[in-house]
């Protein structure tokens, strides 16, 4: 669960609490916390959309971690090919 919120953090950079959710699918609370915690994440800022939510971004520890020397070096965000052609499974009429 760890992995996957730093990934959507990572590739989505500013995102909020409430996105990381909806594309999890449950609550991330307790994770950011924990990734708060270990300095891989940091609060960024606020977004501007109704109630301010907190704007989450990747730190240097992160990419020291990781190995990488700026954002640039991840890999390529691609959706899996049968996801890729309909909007992640979604039955087109």
């Amino acid at each position: 669960a760890a992995l996957e919120t730093l990934a959507i953090i990572a590739y989505r950079q500013p995102t909020t609490r409430p996105s990381i959710d909806a594309i999890r699918g449950v609550s991330s609370d307790y994770i950011l916390k924990s990734l708060l915690s270990k300095g891989l994440v940091e609060e960024v800022g606020r977004s501007e959309t109704p109630g301010r939510p907190i704007l989450y971004g990747t730190t240097p520890d992160f990419l020291q971690h990781f190995g990488l020397s700026s954002l640039g070096e991840m890999p390529p965000f691609e959706l899996p090919e049968d996801e890729d052609d309909n909007g992640g499974g979604i039955v087109k009429d």
